[in-house]
């Protein structure tokens, strides 16, 4: 019988292998306010909708992290507000030997896109629940709001430097 030794090369090799996965999704925050009801539904006028989308996230662990999709939607009637959601659709992701910017872009890119087609059935469903129709969000582009993240953040850091240097 020959002696089995387990093979520590390959074991060596898959343990530094990149790797990325969705574990979970879920809503972490959601709200709905009404403040004009019933009142605001004798309304005539079209409704104009405003949308605003922002994306976050943390580690939890050390290749754990949880990635954040809120968006805030407000429609109103002229001055009234016709109704008011915020959602917060939210995804724990595992991330294990990326290269640090290849981490970042996945953080701020992969996982919010990944997330969003859920925020924006939540969403729907919950303005659908008002009586309203559902508004259906439009598509993001979360590398071009990454992108245009990284390079504020460029020029705060370039105007932090020239202050500092003054």
């Amino acid at each position: 019988m020959a002696d089995q030794t387990p093979n520590t090369a390959a074991q060596d090799s898959q343990d530094v292998q990149p790797s990325f996965s969705l574990q979970r999704t879920y809503v972490k925050d959601i709200s709905l306010e009404m403040p004009n009801a019933p009142q605001i539904f004798l309304e005539q006028a079209t409704p104009s909708v405003e949308v605003s989308v922002n994306v976050g996230g943390q580690r939890l662990a050390d290749t754990v992290y949880e990635s954040t999709v809120t968006a805030t939607v407000t429609t109103r009637i002229e001055d009234k507000v016709l109704y008011l959601v915020e959602a917060t659709q939210a995804g724990i992701f595992e991330a294990a030997n990326l290269p640090p910017e290849q981490l970042d872009a996945i953080l701020g890119i992969v996982c919010p896109t990944m997330l969003y087609p859920y925020l924006r059935a939540t969403i729907a469903d919950l303005i659908n629940r008002t009586s309203l129709p559902p508004l259906h969000l439009t598509e993001v582009n979360f590398q071009n709001l990454y992108e245009q993240r990284q390079a504020q953040l460029a020029q705060q850091q370039a105007a932090a430097g020239q202050e500092a240097q003054a």
